[in-house]
């Protein structure tokens, strides 16, 4: 079988990822490393690979099946519209815009052009998420009436001295890890249709936010819970619990979501079920029948760069949209400006 030819743009760490998930791929391959830092060159020499400094000179040079976009969010827009007009089907890295604006005028861009886009929300490929949906829509758990969950984590200091931009506005875990967390909501319980948010910086004194709670509404009727912070020692985050990520920390006993409804309740990542036996019997004196969902733990990245080539291929539609992303990107927006204004904040899809 001929592998998919996928070229890499951006050798950061999520980059490096992409290139590590490409070379233990067994249908797709790395066919280009673009960035112009001198580190890429040795990156690029390691794999085997071109290095090209530019989307450009990549295009005219070097033609790949598909485009891993991994450069800086600030490019993510004018990258895009390359490989569009090019047209190259593109892993586009999340957020796919710095702001909703150019995330609309992306869309736009990409409907028209019947672009293939593929959107780097690598947890909508967790298999763990997956199963957690097909409780969820089988109704197990009856009509949905709400969900808790938590993004709770330290990142230590050398975080921000190694990237000072990290302190500034346009930084903060709002933007930088809520969009992971929205979309997983999202899955879980259907489209956001306003936010509540408080936010503080009483441990840092950055001038971005460590610490938010925020109040969720769905579409459904759904509302939800959600502590973020990144200064909160707490093991109840999705990369600690989830066990799909070798570089964290893992307590296998812990959960980041709950989500109930009328007849039970799913706690994710553990899938831990507890519902009602029958209609009769729903009663906080009446004992649940407890278990646990059967599950299957992969790496999620290389889940996506499967899915990714099968798209480059014709074989599948994206999984994750343009329109995800520009959904994802309104609630982590909407959650700014709630968390300044003190005000409820209504979202128009």
């Amino acid at each position: 079988m001929t592998k998919t030819r996928i070229a890499v743009a951006g050798a950061g760490y999520i980059g490096q990822a992409h290139m590590q998930v490409l070379a233990e791929s067994s249908t797709c391959e790395l066919a280009a490393v673009v960035d112009p830092s001198p580190a890429a060159q040795a990156l690029a020499q390691e794999a085997g690979v071109p290095l090209y400094e530019s989307l450009e000179q990549l295009l005219a040079l070097g033609r790949p099946d598909g485009i891993v976009l991994a450069t800086p969010n600030q490019f993510h827009v004018p990258h895009a519209q390359l490989c569009i007009h090019a047209g190259i089907p593109m892993l586009l890295e999340k957020p796919v815009a710095p702001t909703v604006a150019e995330a609309r005028a992306l869309a736009e861009a990409a409907q028209r052009s019947h672009a293939r886009i593929l959107v780097g929300h690598h947890r909508a490929h967790s298999p763990i998420m997956a199963r957690a949906c097909e409780v969820i829509a089988k109704g197990t758990l009856g009509r949905l009436v709400t969900v808790m969950g938590s993004a709770l984590f330290v990142k230590p200091d050398h975080y921000f001295s190694d990237a000072p931009w990290r302190k500034e506005p346009g930084a903060g875990p709002i933007l930088l890890n809520m969009i992971h967390e929205v979309h997983n909501l999202r899955m879980l319980c259907g489209d956001i249709t306003a936010v509540q948010a408080f936010a503080s910086h009483a441990v840092r004194h950055f001038p971005v936010e460590d610490t938010v709670a925020i109040n969720l509404r769905f579409a459904s009727g759904v509302l939800g819970t959600f502590l973020l912070s990144d200064t909160a020692a707490s093991p109840r985050s999705w990369e600690q619990t989830s066990q799909e990520n070798p570089a964290y920390a893992s307590y296998p006993d812990e959960d980041c979501y709950v989500v109930a409804g009328t007849h039970g309740s799913l706690s994710v990542p553990t899938l831990r079920l507890n519902t009602y036996p029958t209609e009769t019997d729903r009663s906080w004196w009446k004992p649940f029948e407890t278990g646990v969902v059967e599950m299957t733990r992969e790496d999620p990245l290389a889940r996506q760069m499967a899915h990714f080539g099968a798209v480059i291929r014709g074989e599948a539609d994206p999984l994750v949209t343009v329109q995800d992303g520009l959904a994802n990107l309104l609630v982590t927006e909407a959650i700014v400006q709630a968390a300044r204004t003190g005000r409820r904040v209504d979202i128009t899809h």
